[in-house]
């Protein structure tokens, strides 16, 4: 019996990750993961956790556990990266964490003993990145609203006064703006060492901020840095050719990956299973002066999305040039670092992109495009209530009206800014540290 409670108890924390907004399709290695990361309690605990931040108070009242040996457990859970929480006013907020960005990340973002690290990595690659099954990146990828976006590399802008280029832009401001902020291992390439796939880029290279800065550092997973530190670290990161990919959102960034095409796991969802857009595009992309490009094959080489190619026969003669693949291009940058020769600049695009201004635009917007609309404002399915009105919202999104609604930008826009206003208002308090 205790066998068959157990076996629920995992089967029970599957389907509720995979209710998160980037959900989480089971799989056999994904339930071995569940099984190394929870203890048995631990995930019938997890599995009854909202997937929003909720008082300790009512999870308390909620889930009928004692306060204090409630807030023990989760507590420590919090440490291992299970859960996410948030200190407010003096007062306990908890959320599940959902996979990505979530978990996997949280356990490699730093060294463990704890842990059958290897394992752990062969088993989240073949879950993530495997690629005879591309179901996990189709669930994190899905739809057009994604959690990173490219940043370029300020040194590849036009110079001048050009009011087109706004702050949230520049990771430069994106770290001096910040409350806080925390370097930690680059989870992608920790998790390739362990699969002997050591690459030579910076490992000390993720940088947090703000309230997840303050979350990270508290649990241990961070080390806490000043602004001049964190600049430090990004500056070593460029130098070393990576690629810089921040939080999509325009305010409260809460963080900044240095990413090398080898281990990113967004990058390898683009390479791997052709998830275009599983990196939002900065509003910059390559342009090539051939006039000016020598063919050396710099900029192909250290190109993260093997964007830019070598071609070209002039007057009857071989003479290799540069060509970019615009549709590829991510506009980060790194091409224009590497080439020596003034040969590359970045121009703007031609549409900008659009960015959500908040992490609330964000998680509406996703919940929209995912279908997950009832999760993300009815998250507790032990309630009768929110079970009723989940099977209604999911009727209304799967309804031709609905669908044929949100195709029209207008009705788009006006029915995610009073979702948004809704989210905000569900948050209370919690409002003010993701705006």
């Amino acid at each position: 019996m205790g066998h068959i409670e157990g076996e629920h108890a995992y089967h029970q924390l599957e389907q509720r990750l995979d209710e998160t907004l980037t959900g989480a399709p089971g799989s056999p290695a994904f339930t071995k993961i569940l099984k190394l990361l929870f203890s048995q309690e631990e995930a019938g605990l997890a599995g009854r956790i909202p997937s929003i931040p909720t008082s300790l108070e009512l999870l308390s009242h909620r889930l009928k556990i004692d306060r204090n040996r409630l807030s023990d457990k989760l507590t420590g859970m919090a440490q291992r990266g299970l859960v996410i929480d948030l200190q407010l006013n003096g007062e306990s907020y908890f959320m599940l964490s959902p996979v990505a960005i979530g978990f996997f990340e949280f356990t490699f973002m730093r060294t463990r003993d704890d842990l059958p690290m290897a394992e752990l990595a062969h088993l989240f690659h073949e879950y993530m990145e495997s690629p005879e099954d591309g179901r996990f990146a189709g669930s994190v990828f899905r739809g057009q609203t994604q959690l990173g976006r490219s940043l370029v590399q300020e040194e590849a802008l036009p110079d001048g006064d050009h009011t087109e280029i706004l702050d949230w832009e520049r990771a430069s401001y994106i770290v001096q703006s910040a409350s806080s902020a925390g370097v930690s291992l680059c989870a992608c390439r920790h998790k390739a060492s362990h699969l002997g796939k050591t690459c030579e880029s910076p490992q000390e290279a993720c940088l947090s901020f703000n309230w997840a800065a303050e979350m990270l550092i508290r649990n241990g997973m961070a080390q806490s840095v000043d602004t001049g530190k964190a600049m430090s670290i990004l500056e070593r990161c460029k130098e070393a050719g990576l690629a810089q990919t921040g939080d999509n959102v325009q305010r409260k960034g809460t963080y900044i990956c240095n990413c090398c095409a080898c281990c990113c796991g967004m990058m390898g969802a683009i390479k791997t299973f052709e998830i275009r857009n599983a990196i939002v595009t900065s509003n910059w992309m390559c342009e090539i002066d051939q006039s000016r490009c020598k063919g050396c094959g710099v900029c192909a080489r250290t190109c993260p999305m093997e964007a830019i190619g070598m071609s070209g026969e002039e007057e009857g003669r071989k003479r290799l040039w540069a060509v970019c693949d615009q549709a590829l291009c991510l506009g980060c940058g790194v091409c224009y670092s590497a080439c020596k020769h003034g040969a590359i600049r970045m121009k703007s695009r031609a549409q900008r992109v659009f960015t959500p201004e908040t992490l609330f635009d964000r998680i509406v917007a996703m919940a929209i495009e995912r279908g997950k609309l009832a999760q993300l404002f009815f998250p507790d399915p032990e309630r009768v209530s929110h079970r009723a009105l989940r099977r209604i919202i999911h009727a209304l999104e799967a309804s031709p009206p609905f669908k044929a609604a949100m195709a029209i930008a207008p009705l788009r826009s006006v029915f995610l800014g009073a979702m948004v206003k809704g989210a905000k208002r569900s948050a209370g308090e919690l409002a003010g540290i993701f705006e």
